[in-house]
C-alpha cells in the first residue's frame, strides 16, 4: 500500500522550507521520527511505501527509510542523503538493505537520536561546509585584538561573504560598540546562556545585530554574566553552521567558556608588539590557548609611541610559533573610531591590507575548511608571509 500519510504533523505548508521524506508503515517507528522532526523544526512528509509524486524522492532534502520499507526501494535511483533506520543494530539483513538502496548511513533508534536531529536540521537548513573560524587573541593587555577581530570581519563581508562576528572577551567592553552599534536591536550574549543541545542556525543569524553587512554576537552593558560551557558550544556551533567566515575575540585568560570557543576554531592569530615586555607575557597567553588550539600564529604588529626593538621573525621566533604576518601602527585609527568609523574600514590602511591577504589565503578557490586545499592554505608554509596583506 502507498499513499500519503494525512496528518498535522506532515502537512507541507506553502511558506515552509520542504523537511525530508520518511518511508515506513511502521506506526512505532513513524511516530518517533515525527517526534525527531519536530524537534529539529522540520516540517517532514510521510509515505507507506515508494512515492507516487513525481519528483518526491529527487527532491526532497533528505529521505529516512525505514527497515520494514526498505526493500520495496530496490529499484529506486539512487541519490545523496538517504539513511536506514531500524531498531537492531546486530541485524545483518539492515546493512545489506542499506548497500542496495544506496544508503549513506544505517542508523538504530533510540541510540542515533541525537544525531539524526541534527542531521536533519542540516538538511532542512540547506547546510554545506562550515564557516571558516578565525580566533584573535591579545598577546598582552592593549594590542588592539578587537581592532582586529573586527578589521577581519569587516574585510570578509565586505568581500559579499557571509560573516559572523563572536565577542568572546565578556571583560572587553563590546564589539558593537567598537563598530559603532551598541544601540542596534537584536540579542546579545546574555539572552544564550540558558542554551543547550542545538541552536537552529538561522533563527541565532536573524536574532543578531547587522552591522556593516556582517552579523555581531556581543555583550550588553549590565552586570556580568556568566555563559555555561554547553551554551558556548551551541552557539557557537550554530555560527558556523551556514559556512562563510566566523571570527572570534577571544580573551587572553583561557577558562572553560574560552576552551569551548577555542575548540571550534580553524586558526588562532595570536597579536604581538615586537617588543621584549609584549613577548614574555604571549608566552603565557599561547601555553593556555596551545591546550585547545592545535593553529596558533603569531601576528606581529607596531604600536604608537613604542620603540619596536624586535623583528616580525624575531618574535615569532621567541614564542616558537609561525608567524601569519605583522601588522604596522595605523594612524587614524583611533580618530575614525570616534566617528564611527570600523576597523578595516579604511581600504588602503595596513589593517584592511593584511586582512586581505589572510582571507586571499585561508579561502582559496572557496573550499571548505576541511578540504585538503583549504587545509593547505590554512597549514601550508608561506600562509602567514604577509606584511600589510600584500604577500612578500
Amino acid at each position: 500500500m502507498s499513499g500519503t500519510l494525512a496528518s498535522d504533523q506532515s502537512v507541507r505548508g506553502g511558506e515552509e522550507r520542504k523537511g525530508p521524506l520518511l518511508i515506513t508503515e511502521d506506526e512505532q517507528l513513524l511516530d518517533d521520527l515525527l517526534r525527531l522532526c519536530a524537534a529539529a523544526g522540520a516540517l517532514p512528509e510521510a509515505v507507506h511505501g515508494p512515492p507516487e509524486r513525481k519528483g518526491d524522492w529527487e527532491e526532497a532534502p533528505l529521505v529516512i527509510v525505514g527497515d520494514d520499507c526498505a526493500p520495496r526501494l530496490r529499484g529506486t535511483g539512487k541519490r545523496p542523503g538517504v539513511l536506514l533506520v531500524g531498531r537492531d543494530p546486530d541485524d545483518s539483513a539492515v546493512w545489506r538493505l542499506a548497500v542496495a538502496i544506496g544508503a549513506e548511513r544505517v542508523l538504530t533508534l533510540p541510540d542515533g537520536e541525537g544525531w539524526l536531529v541534527d542531521r536533519i536540521a542540516d538538511a532542512v537548513e540547506d547546510i554545506g561546509d562550515p564557516a571558516v573560524t578565525v580566533g584573535v587573541i591579545g598577546g598582552r593587555g592593549g594590542a588592539g585584538a578587537s581592532s582586529l577581530a573586527c578589521a577581519l570581519a569587516v574585510t570578509a563581508a565586505r568581500s559579499g561573504r557571509r560573516t559572523v562576528l563572536v565577542d568572546g572577551d565578556p571583560l572587553g567592553g563590546g564589539l558593537d560598540v567598537l563598530l559603532g552599534g551598541e544601540k542596534e536591536k537584536g540579542l546579545r550574549w546574555p539572552a544564550f546562556c540558558e542554551s543547550r543541545g542545538r541552536v537552529a542556525c538561522g533563527a541565532l543569524e536573524e536574532s543578531l545585530p547587522r552591522l556593516h553587512s556582517l552579523r555581531v554576537l556581543s555583550w550588553d552593558r549590565g552586570a556580568e554574566v556568566t555563559i555555561p560551557p554547553p551554551a558556548i558550544r551551541a552557539v557557537m556551533a550554530a555560527a558556523r553552521r551556514r559556512g562563510g567566515v566566523v571570527v572570534v575575540d577571544l580573551p587572553r585568560r583561557v577558562d572553560e567558556a574560552a576552551a569551548e570557543a577555542l575548540a571550534q576554531i580553524d586558526v588562532g592569530l595570536l597579536l604581538v608588539p615586537m617588543e621584549l615586555r609584549a613577548v614574555a607575557a604571549a608566552r603565557r597567553v599561547t601555553a593556555g590557548a596551545q591546550r585547545q588550539l592545535r593553529d596558533l600564529r603569531v601576528v606581529a604588529c607596531g604600536g604608537q609611541g613604542l620603540h619596536m626593538g624586535l623583528e616580525p621573525e624575531e618574535t615569532a621566533r621567541l614564542l616558537e610559533l609561525p608567524l601569519a604576518g605583522e601588522v604596522a601602527w595605523e594612524a587614524g585609527l583611533l580618530d575614525g573610531l570616534a566617528r564611527g568609523v570600523p576597523p578595516g574600514a579604511n581600504v588602503r590602511g595596513p589593517l584592511a591590507r593584511f586582512c586581505s591577504g589572510f582571507w586571499s589565503r585561508a579561502l582559496a578557490r572557496g573550499d571548505g575548511p576541511q578540504s585538503p586545499s583549504k587545509q593547505a592554505a590554512l597549514g601550508g608554509a608561506g600562509f602567514g608571509d604577509v606584511r600589510g596583506g600584500v604577500p612578500r
